[in-house]
């Protein structure tokens, strides 16, 4: 099914890197133009549904593709976006933002459930409130996590031309969101530029 990213499905790299990074990249530039994938309810559900099991809170399918959603999911990427961008540069992201990001986790906090399944003691964290509070907490939460942990100064953007795709380069030689797309690109740019050729102009991933 197309949604209007004109992809089939939400592809593995905007929901495997860590939470707080997956938010940023939904907002892409393909094809010289800026494409926002959560103003999309059948794309924002898709993404959504592929990170359910890391979210801190059920995500029922019916309800992910409201306009609350959407805008509590970009109100909380903007404090990431702001927080994130010096913070991995090693400056001090700006106290709006820390104040955002504090303020969306607070409205929905995460307590601990006790249960029991197939003979053994089950813990799961919930949070109380609307669906947007509580996904917009969780997005807030990880984003605080990461800019507190040591793996902040790992987080890079990818090096091929128009790409603005954030990753967790846990290897310290990866340089492109994937190898296989803008990887390539790179490597044809530099055989072009090496035989004085030039390619029809593509942007994006």
């Amino acid at each position: 099914m197309q949604h209007m990213s004109g992809l089939p499905a939400v592809p593995p790299i905007l929901h495997s890197e860590p939470l707080p990074l997956d938010l940023l990249n939904t907002n892409l530039h393909l094809d010289h133009r800026w494409l926002d994938l959560l103003d999309d309810p059948a794309t924002r559900t898709d993404w959504l549904m592929a990170e359910s099991d890391r979210l801190a809170t059920p995500v029922p399918a019916r309800s992910a593709g409201t306009a609350a959603v959407a805008e509590a999911l970009k109100d909380v990427r903007t404090h990431v976006e702001h927080a994130i961008e010096p913070a991995r540069l090693g400056r001090k992201p700006p106290a709006p933002a820390l104040a955002g990001l504090n303020a969306a986790a607070a409205a929905a906090p995460a307590t601990l459930h006790a249960g029991w399944h197939h003979g053994g003691l089950t813990v799961t964290p919930r949070r109380q409130g609307p669906l947007a509070v509580r996904l917009a907490a969780c997005f807030a939460e990880a984003t605080i996590e990461l800019l507190a942990g040591p793996d902040i100064g790992k987080v890079r953007r990818c090096e091929a031309p128009a790409c603005v795709i954030l990753f967790l380069a846990t290897n310290p030689r990866r340089r492109w969101c994937t190898p296989d797309i803008c990887g390539n690109r790179a490597r044809v740019a530099r055989l072009q530029l090496r035989h004085g050729t030039t390619g029809p102009a593509r942007g994006g991933q």
